[in-house]
């Protein structure tokens, strides 16, 4: 199917193979659906997946190529259509306006759940701005299959997304990361692996962390230690090819990292007002903010910052 093509529902078999058999689909009801889809190996698809997949009127993705695959893999015949971070401007009101017909639209990622470091959460500020009914169709997730497998605590995380691929801003970053008493969840790519390990373990110290990396495919592999370690290891010519995340232990003392907030207080003071340095660190650290105003005040009084 080429981007954008439009094929009358009562054209197209609205269908699914699966198990070798062909499976008829129940229509879906109007709206944008968040379809997950597999981060590596495609049997890790649900069936309520192919379902909506095989029913709504197209399908929103990121590169069509990719999402050829998982469709041609299940004889799905539903158009698709491009949306990411370059057309979106273009492609956004396209969607907006196949809800306002009445049409089921879905949308996807290369891999894993919409929405974790993509761009569609626009579409779906628009969808229920405009008042369509926007469903969620969970299921794979690089974040919590990393989790998962590094062995490190899973009761309280922080999902970072992408680190700044510049040295400086990404040492900042990881500074301001320090005291957040949670295990961090992070994603990096392969040429940036090794220069992040070590600027973590510079900025985090000896922490546990684990490296996970193509989860899911054949050639998947987690790696676990300390920080300089892991490091170490990728600046020695650890294979980096494929997909990664970092899973980092939290702070050896929660109980210190939730009280002594004046160090975070004092990054954000220096980039951002008071009221939005509260509202970042009291989110962090899980002090009221009540508290963490007070504190702020006392030392933006000694900064020179304004209040707004």
């Amino acid at each position: 199917m080429t981007s954008d093509e439009t094929i009358p529902a009562g054209d197209r078999k609205s269908s699914y193979a699966a198990f070798g058999r062909t499976v008829a689909a129940q229509a879906c009801q109007p709206g944008l659906y968040l379809v997950a889809t597999p981060i590596g190996n495609l049997g890790d698809i649900s069936l309520r997946a192919l379902e909506t997949l095989a029913t709504v009127s197209c399908i929103a993705c990121e590169d069509t190529r990719v999402t050829r695959k998982l469709t041609e893999r299940y004889g799905i015949a539903t158009p698709l259509m491009a949306y990411h971070e370059h057309n979106a401007a273009e492609a956004l009101p396209k969607i907006i306006s196949r809800l306002g017909e009445g049409q089921a639209v879905a949308l996807v990622s290369d891999a894993g759940t919409p929405l974790i470091s993509d761009p569609g959460y626009r579409l779906v500020q628009a969808a229920v701005a405009a008042g369509h009914a926007v469903t969620a169709v969970p299921g794979a997730s690089a974040v919590l299959a990393a989790l998962s497998l590094a062995a490190l605590p899973t009761d309280r995380f922080f999902f970072e997304g992408f680190l700044p691929p510049k040295q400086g801003a990404r040492q900042k970053r990881i500074a301001e990361l320090a005291g957040i008493p949670a295990t961090l969840v992070l994603f990096e790519s392969g040429p940036r692996l090794g220069a992040s390990l070590a600027d973590l373990a510079a900025g985090l110290g000896a922490r546990t962390a684990s490296v996970c990396r193509e989860l899911t495919k054949l050639h998947e592999e987690v790696r676990r230690g300390d920080l300089a370690s892991l490091a170490n290891d990728y600046a020695d010519g650890g294979e980096t090819r494929g997909e990664i995340v970092i899973v980092v232990a939290p702070p050896a003392d929660i109980e210190t990292a939730d009280t002594d907030v004046d160090d975070l207080l004092r990054t954000a003071l220096s980039r951002v007002s008071v009221k939005d340095a509260v509202g970042e660190v009291a989110l962090a650290t899980g002090r009221a903010r009540r508290d963490v105003y007070q504190r702020a005040l006392e030392l933006a009084k000694g900064g020179g910052h304004g209040e707004e």
